[in-house]
């Protein structure tokens, strides 16, 4: 089997280029980004954090919410996500921070009123985020982010109704097999990542607090699942493929599909806050109840 082309992840052009093209032409991050910023409570705001924010998709639903006088500050680790962001949105409302997640305490300028994650938060120290959130958030400030279902365990009624044929991951490990004698790991049946019982007891010892919790369903067609698996990042299988043998197996195993047919990917949705801290009346009520 050919040697691997690269080790390649996101602070790479080839693979920012395509999530940019990706975002412009299908509605999944964008359609994402907005409800995720509708449920960040904006309309007052003076600072939000947009975290692990690319190119920018998430930043321009925030920046659509926010009053004109807010500052919305979008940090990512990756370089060249945020050089190919920087190219189209040019709102100076808008700053551009390239750090780690776990490092956005050293980066935010006072207290946020919101900071939203789309599509990431799985990918962090996640202890070490929910940290920071309690530390950069104003006291009743929302923290909204959302968990791919495989990494939270779960799965909406829409996915499972959706299923009437192999996925697309399934067909690209079937040519693999076959034209390349791939032979994918062995199943495990192992816990999620970041089940929502993980998360509020994480976000409970970090101070914060869930506000609200929902499963929703995004519905896409095959077409969308190819793209999304031709960005770099995300192609399949792993192994030592090289990029073009990945896009070949992609192609055979779209063959297989119908192009329109939907798809549908289940995301577990979670607002968390930073509590409010109590007056001095209210911590008197409470010592006068004992």
């Amino acid at each position: 089997m050919a040697p691997l082309d690269a080790v390649v992840g996101w602070d790479e052009d080839t693979t920012a280029e395509a999530y940019a093209a990706f975002t412009r032409s299908f509605p999944m991050y964008g359609a994402a980004s907005r409800d995720l910023a509708r449920r960040a409570d904006l309309a007052d705001s003076r600072l939000v954090v947009d975290l692990c924010g690319g190119a920018g998709a998430t930043a321009e639903a925030i920046l659509e919410l926010v009053p004109s006088q807010a500052r919305v500050i979008s940090l990512d680790n990756a370089a060249a996500m945020q050089r190919v962001g920087r190219r189209s949105l040019t709102d100076p409302r808008l700053s551009w921070v390239t750090a780690p997640a776990e490092e956005l305490g050293d980066h935010v300028p006072g207290l946020a009123d919101a900071m939203v994650c789309n599509s990431a938060i799985w990918k962090t120290d996640v202890r070490a985020v929910f940290a920071a959130a309690h530390h950069i958030l104003r006291p009743g400030g929302r923290f909204v982010f959302n968990i791919g279902g495989g990494f939270a365990g779960v799965r909406h009624p829409d996915e499972k109704r959706a299923r009437t044929g192999p996925s697309l991951n399934t067909l690209i490990r079937q040519v693999a097999a076959r034209d390349y004698g791939y032979a994918p790991p062995p199943a495990a049946e192992a816990p999620p990542k970041l089940s929502l019982e993980a998360v509020t007891e994480q976000l409970s010892a970090a101070g914060m607090t869930v506000l609200d919790t929902e499963i929703i369903a995004q519905h896409g067609t095959m077409a969308e699942k190819k793209a999304w698996l031709s960005i770099p990042v995300f192609a399949r299988p792993e192994g030592k493929f090289t990029h073009a043998q990945r896009m070949s197996i992609l192609a055979k195993a779209y063959a297989l599909t119908t192009p329109a047919a939907p798809t549908v990917t289940s995301w577990l949705v979670v607002v968390a806050l930073r509590p409010r801290e109590k007056t001095l009346s209210a911590l008197a009520a409470d010592v006068s109840g004992h």
